[in-house]
């Protein structure tokens, strides 16, 4: 008997890595370490939002297309390009809110929005915005705009939990963190219920951790007046690379299963 032949789909190559327990690990370093490096550029080298922002959007732009030519998932090069989304969502957070004078809820408002309309164009043309479909050029940059906004909203909504001017809630740094790891903790919960979209919590964790790792890039970084330990943008910068290039070695890291679902 012949077997069916298999789909185009079927047969490409993922070159995003699988949900593990690793992944979330590494994604909040990384989100971390986008959040005092980005303020490490902005702020200690004093070259201001705009001009941060258009250094990591070139990074971006080269990382995301050297990731859409490899032939295959190589670990390295994909968490640098998510260390590129969340310096760049970092300073275009910080532009929104600060140089365009809508303040946090202002800035949260516009990345949720440019967040749903990625999500659904990329839904329209794809069909679905599951991690497994990732798997064609034209799906990688969807994949890797959501990414870049998603990071932008979660340190949008990190600032507006933990700031206390331009609309903060003024909870701070520790009490942020302790509610989007809360978050967290619901949609890991979630996961149980078969009938939730495995997509949709995806993105949700992915949004989750980003505020996450910015409150916690704050409270290492800014000043003890503010609710921070005050250590050097630098340093921590370097010791977030240092523990991610040592989990990349020691975590498990495999390519996505390719999986034609929608969400």
């Amino acid at each position: 008997m012949r077997s069916n032949p298999r789909s185009p789909l079927e047969d490409a190559v993922s070159k995003v890595p699988a949900i593990t327990f690793g992944f979330w690990i590494i994604k909040i370093a990384a989100t971390t370490l986008g959040e005092t490096s980005g303020d490490w550029v902005t702020m200690s080298l004093k070259l201001g939002y705009l001009v941060g922002s258009l250094i990591f959007l070139a990074g971006f732009l080269v990382l995301v297309s050297a990731q859409i030519r490899a032939s295959r998932f190589y670990p390295v090069l994909y968490w640098a390009t998510i260390v590129a989304t969340t310096t760049l969502g970092t300073t275009l957070a910080d532009f929104c809110d600060r140089s365009l004078g809508v303040g946090y809820p202002g800035g949260v408002s516009i990345v949720a929005t440019l967040l749903v309309a990625s999500l659904a164009v990329w839904y329209r043309v794809e069909g679905t915005v599951s991690v497994g479909s990732v798997v064609s050029a034209r799906a990688e940059w969807f994949y890797w705009i959501t990414i870049m906004f998603s990071q932008t909203l979660g340190t949008a909504l990190g600032d507006w939990v933990a700031g206390e001017d331009r609309g903060g809630l003024g909870l701070g740094y520790e009490v942020g963190a302790a509610i989007f790891s809360g978050g967290l903790l619901i949609t890991a919960l979630l996961r149980l219920w078969p009938r939730i979209s495995r997509t949709a919590l995806f993105w949700v964790a992915f949004v989750l951790t980003r505020p996450l790792g910015a409150t916690l890039g704050d409270l290492l970084d800014k000043p003890v007046a503010q609710g921070g330990l005050h250590f050097s943008r630098f340093y921590a910068s370097g010791v977030l690379v240092a523990f991610i290039a040592g989990c990349i070695l020691l975590l498990p890291q495999r390519a996505a299963s390719r999986v034609n679902s929608a969400m």
